[in-house]
C-alpha cells in the first residue's frame, strides 16, 4: 500500500497522462479496488480544475486593467466625474417611476419568451407552464397597475391646458398645508404645486384672506408624502428690525431662485402696517415666497405685486398667518394647522439653510376660470 506522497505524485503524473498504458491500467485497476483512492484521485482533480479557473480570472483582470491602463493613456477614455455620477444619481430620482414600469414590461416580455420556449420544449411539465402562466399574468396586472398610475401622473395637467406660472408658496404644516398670497389665486379654476424636484401636485384653496393678500392652500393629491419636518419656524411676536439681513427662496422662472436683501422699513407702501418694505432682487414669480431672517425664521410673505422700484419689494408680515389659521380653524374645525415654532437651522450657515428649505418651497401653477 502507497503512502499519501506517492499517491499524490503517481495521481499527478496520471493525471497530466505521463504514466505508460501498463502503468495506468494498474492505476486504474487500483482505484477500482481501492474507493479511498479513487476518491483522492477525484478530489485532486476538482482541485486542479479550480486552480486552474482562479489563475484563468487573474490573467483576464490583468489584462483588463493593461486594456483600460493604455485607453486611458492614450486618451481613448475618460474618467466618470463625481458631478456625471450626480446627473445620473439626479437622473434616476426623477424618472424612477417611468424606469421602474420600463423594467416591468422588460420583466413581462422575458417571462413571456421563457414561457414559449418552454412550450415547444419536449418533455416539460405541464404544472411547470400552468405555473409560468399564473406568473405572467401576475406581473402583467402589476405592469397594468403601474402603467395606469404613470398616466395619471402625466395628465395632472393635461396637454394643452393654459397654465399660468402665478407665483411661490411654502410649507407650514407638514401635512400639505402651504401658504401663499392671495393674488397668485386669484380667479383660479384649478392649482397645481410643484416642488424642487419638478414634481406637480394638485391642492386646493382653503382660505382666502384677501384684506392680507394671503391664501391657504392644502396639498389634496394622493401621491403626495408628508414631509418629516419643516426647518423654518414662524414668530408671533417677534418683530423685525431696519437693516436686518434677510433672504428668500421662490420661483421666478421653472427653477427655484435665492435672493438676499435687508429689511429697509418696518412699515409698507404708504405707511402699510401690515407689510414691511424689502430692498431685494424679485418679481411678481416670487409673490407668495417667505422672507426668513438669519435664525432662520419667517418674518413675511413676499408680496412682488407692490413692486415701485426695481429691488424694492413688500412682504406681508408673518403674524397675519396665525389670524389665517385661526379664521380657518373657525371655518372647519377639522382643518387643523400646526406652525413649527423651532427652527432646527438657526445655527447653520446660509449654504446648509437653503438645503434644507428649498425642498418646503413650491411654485404654484394656476388654470384660470374661463
Amino acid at each position: 500500500m502507497m503512502d499519501q506522497k506517492q499517491l499524490l505524485e503517481i495521481t499527478e503524473q496520471y493525471l497530466k497522462g505521463e504514466l505508460s498504458a501498463d502503468e495506468k491500467a494498474l492505476f486504474e485497476e487500483m482505484r477500482t479496488k481501492t474507493p479511498t483512492a479513487d476518491q483522492f484521485v477525484v478530489e485532486h482533480q476538482f482541485f486542479i480544475t479550480e486552480l486552474d479557473k482562479y489563475a484563468d480570472l487573474k490573467r483576464f483582470k490583468a489584462n483588463l486593467y493593461d486594456i483600460h491602463h493604455t485607453m486611458k493613456e492614450n486618451g481613448e477614455i475618460a474618467e466618470v466625474k463625481t458631478q456625471d455620477r450626480a446627473k445620473i444619481i439626479k437622473f434616476w430620482d426623477k424618472y424612477r417611476r417611468t424606469i421602474a414600469v420600463a423594467a416591468s414590461i422588460a420583466g413581462l416580455t422575458a417571462l413571456m419568451i421563457s414561457g414559449i420556449t418552454v412550450a415547444f420544449a419536449p418533455k416539460t411539465p405541464l404544472a411547470d407552464i400552468e405555473e409560468l402562466r399564473r406568473k405572467v399574468s401576475k406581473l402583467e396586472v402589476k405592469t397594468n397597475k403601474q402603467d395606469l398610475q404613470l398616466k395619471s401622473v402625466r395628465q395632472k395637467i393635461e396637454p394643452g391646458v393654459n397654465v399660468s406660472f402665478g407665483g411661490s408658496s411654502f410649507l407650514i404644516d407638514a401635512k400639505g398645508y402651504l401658504v401663499t398670497s392671495a393674488h397668485v389665486v386669484h380667479n383660479a379654476e384649478r392649482i397645481f404645486v410643484q416642488n424642487n424636484k419638478g414634481q406637480d401636485f394638485m391642492a386646493e384653496i382653503v382660505l382666502t384672506d384677501t384684506q392680507h393678500d394671503l391664501a391657504i392652500l392644502k396639498i389634496t393629491d394622493e401621491d403626495y408624502k408628508p414631509s418629516n419636518n419643516i426647518p423654518y419656524s414662524f414668530s408671533k411676536k417677534k418683530v423685525a428690525s431696519i437693516a436686518e439681513p434677510v433672504f428668500t427662496l421662490g420661483f421666478p422662472k421653472d427653477e427655484i431662485v435665492y435672493g438676499e436683501g435687508y429689511l429697509s422699513s418696518v412699515t409698507g407702501l404708504l405707511g402699510d402696517t401690515m407689510s414691511t418694505q424689502i430692498t431685494i432682487p424679485a418679481n411678481p414669480g416670487n409673490s407668495g415666497g417667505p422672507v426668513l431672517n438669519h435664525n432662520g425664521e419667517v418674518i413675511g410673505i413676499l408680496n412682488a405685486r407692490q413692486t415701485t422700484a426695481e429691488g424694492v419689494v413688500f412682504a406681508i408680515k408673518s403674524k397675519y398667518i396665525y389670524n389665517a389659521i385661526d379664521s380657518l380653524k373657525r371655518l372647519d374645525s377639522s382643518k387643523i394647522v400646526h406652525l413649527p415654532t423651532n427652527s432646527t437651522i438657526r445655527n447653520l450657515n446660509r449654504v446648509d439653510q437653503v438645503n434644507k428649505i428649498q425642498n418646503c418651497i413650491y411654485m404654484v401653477k394656476v388654470v384660470m376660470k374661463k
